[in-house]
């Protein structure tokens, strides 16, 4: 596997030399300043590909290119901004680069109700409480559907969660929600937050899921022409929030999505911590269908208590099985090598990772921390060296 790390450029918090130290050699990362929908000039690739080159690294997989609102919905300008995606791919492959990672989760992008729950050990974790969750809708947000979508007990439970919060708890789940996490492109007011929700009561799974599929119908033909591997990431969490529908979240969706479009340049990002939040998720069998097309490796693992909670655990804790994960990727590699196939080392990262150490003084990305990624990946790095001498 190709070790890599996520960047969020000049501003992180975590520098290219951090990233160097901890061993990868490719870095994941995206134009950030550039707003949703517009074009992705070279001039703007090249210059942000020459300050990673100037630190030794190379960026070999792009996280995100972001889906505008419009193309999700298929409403105003989107076919303006399925062009503009377009030409993002084409000067992304001039520049050399053929990995792009993309989501199509409406409004949010991954969302965590807690970012920095304490954990026995002293460091802290990104967590999701569903009766916070539950909370902000009912009596934060005070979305009316709310009321008829929850259980007369789930929304007791949510109302017991509520009175015990302070003004400024209320704050800092109402930030933690909508603000916008690293890489989500986009935060909001809530006057805005309920607006963009309002745009999708319209929308049930199926449209959603024709709307993806349309979109790389559309992208496909220019996918194979320049050889850029889009890879989706599934939904997290994996299931609706807010009344909106999703559609990467399980093993029938990925079906639905590959049987529909085909192209081994529709692809997969392979988020273990994302479809590990599902108990009904049977990760080895879901990559084994498609790992043909899985082009980026998202390595994290997530300890659920069954009542719809989860956080995030050392990556070789949790409810992941990360040995068997990482025996199926190797397995992968040894086999398109084998095949002939160029692209036969996928890019992987550790995902999130716990504040830990003098981290734990410092202001960095929710998650995104440099200690405790560079933990995953050293446990992650080990895992994969000894099972590399028994795969064959």
């Amino acid at each position: 596997m190709i070790e890599s790390f996520r960047w969020y450029g000049p501003n992180d918090a975590v520098s290219l030399s951090d990233i160097r130290q901890a061993g990868a050699v490719n870095v994941v990362s995206a134009l950030h300043h550039i707003p949703n929908g517009a074009v992705w000039e070279i001039d703007a690739i090249k210059k942000h590909q020459a300050l990673i080159q100037k630190a030794g690294l190379y960026w070999g997989v792009v996280e995100s290119v972001p889906i505008h609102e419009d193309i999700k919905q298929r409403t105003h300008n989107f076919q303006t901004y399925i062009e503009n995606y377009k030409r993002t791919l084409e000067n992304l492959a001039i520049c050399g680069i053929h990995t792009v990672c993309y989501n199509f989760m409406p409004v949010l992008d991954w969302t965590r109700t807690h970012l920095y729950k304490p954990l026995a050990d002293g460091s802290t974790a990104l967590a999701f409480e569903i009766d916070a969750m539950r909370a902000f809708d009912l009596f934060v947000l005070g979305r009316s559907q709310a009321h008829e979508e929850y259980t007369t007990e789930a929304i007791a439970a949510a109302q017991s969660y509520f009175d015990t919060l302070t003004k400024e708890e209320i704050e800092a789940l109402t930030k933690s929600i909508i603000a916008g996490l690293p890489g989500a492109e986009e935060g909001y007011t809530l006057d805005q937050f309920i607006q963009r929700i309002e745009a999708y009561k319209h929308l049930s799974k199926n449209d959603l899921q024709e709307h993806l599929i349309s979109f790389l119908e559309e992208l496909t033909p220019t996918l194979e022409n320049v050889e850029v591997r889009m890879c989706i990431h599934p939904d997290d969490p994996p299931q609706s929030l807010f009344g909106i529908p999703r559609v990467v979240s399980t093993a029938e969706d990925l079906e639905v999505l590959f049987e529909r479009v085909p192209s081994l340049y529709n692809g997969l990002t392979f988020c273990t911590g994302s479809f590990g939040v599902r108990a009904d998720n049977d990760l080895i069998a879901m990559f084994t269908k498609h790992a043909s097309r899985i082009h980026f490796l998202h390595f994290r693992s997530t300890q659920r208590d069954g009542k719809g909670n989860f956080y995030e655990a050392n990556h070789l804790e949790g409810d992941v099985d990360m040995y068997a994960m990482v025996k199926a990727a190797l397995t992968e590699e040894t086999k398109r090598k084998k095949s002939g196939r160029a692209d036969w080392q996928i890019p992987m990262r550790p995902d999130h990772g716990h504040q830990m150490l003098d981290d734990l003084n410092k202001v960095t990305n929710p998650g995104y921390s440099a200690v405790g990624r560079l933990r995953g990946l050293a446990e992650l790095r080990g895992l994969a060296l000894g099972i590399s001498r028994t795969v064959e």
